[in-house]
């Protein structure tokens, strides 16, 4: 299975809205081009970043098929299907049109805590379900349970179309038991911006990404210079991003990084609850390092 569409920077896209809360479709499309035009190596829509936890079903379906218009076969693009009910995911699956999407990003079951055998058989069934590559997500900071080295290793191990894990839990020992002995074609993608310079560097693939929304060129660059273990260019970039990447988290995702699209013009700066916009006070801090280094 080719999975080299994958290496790189993904784009874990947000969703604009208008004033009235409604989708905002033009600035989505602006968004789009604006990846496009700078360096971003694939899409993933309906992730966390999306708000799609906000979006009515037919919401969703309408961004879906906007971004695979607007996209027109130019990028990859992973669509995000999880859940903490197996059989709900399943389903899912099934009745999705999947037409135009090239992977599935699936996060761990959150909430209610799998034990690590629960974990396997999930995933287990979701692979056997898919009629795509699914690209594992593991989030503890927000699903409440961590998903260890040994039981991704036993999944790819197993299962040929989990092509990937996005990996979030910021242990680095764990992310370089699964990079030791994984097999060749498994990629371990960082799901940590502000660890991606070290992680890519380490062996992983690139970075699925929520500050490539704002800063699309500098991320691709980065990590591209990380790829090619050109270690001088990725950390001087590194540098650049280093603080403005903290504060797009400060506040919660993706409150930071609308903030900072709103300063770069490219969206209005609005949320659905439960998720409120930035403080003036954050707001002004990530203006000022967009200012500072340029970005």
């Amino acid at each position: 299975m080719n999975n080299s569409k994958f290496r790189g920077v993904g784009t874990a896209m947000i969703t604009p809205f208008q004033d009235n809360g409604a989708v905002d479709f033009d600035a989505l499309k602006g968004l789009i081009q604006y990846q496009l035009n700078n360096g971003t190596d694939y899409l993933v829509i309906m992730g966390t970043t999306s708000e799609y936890v906000t979006l009515t079903k037919q919401e969703c379906r309408e961004v879906i098929d906007f971004v695979i218009e607007q996209n027109a076969n130019c990028l990859p693009i992973v669509l995000g299907i999880g859940g903490n009910c197996t059989q709900s995911v399943i389903e899912e699956i099934k009745s999705t049109d999947l037409t135009g999407i090239d992977a599935i990003l699936s996060v761990t079951p959150y909430y209610n805590k799998p034990s690590q055998e629960g974990l396997y058989q999930h995933y287990k069934a979701v692979s056997e379900a898919s009629p795509l590559p699914i690209i594992m997500y593991n989030v503890p900071g927000r699903t409440g349970v961590n998903m260890t080295a040994s039981t991704t290793l036993r999944l790819q191990a197993e299962f040929a179309n989990l092509i990937a894990i996005k990996e979030a839990s910021g242990i680095i020992s764990q992310i370089d038991y699964i990079l030791k002995d994984k097999r060749e074609d498994f990629m371990v993608i960082s799901g940590e911006d502000n660890l991606s310079y070290i992680m890519t560097l380490m062996g992983c693939s690139g970075v699925i990404s929520v500050s490539s929304n704002a800063f699309p060129k500098q991320m691709s660059e980065m990590t591209h210079a990380a790829l090619d273990m050109d270690v001088i260019k990725a950390r001087e970039i590194q540098k650049s991003l280093l603080e403005v990447t903290d504060l797009l988290f400060a506040e919660g995702n993706p409150v930071g990084v609308k903030a900072a699209l709103c300063h770069k013009g490219i969206i209005r700066n609005n949320l659905r609850l439960p998720l409120v916009t930035s403080t003036e006070c954050l707001s002004n801090k990530i203006s000022e390092q967009i200012k500072i280094w340029n970005l």
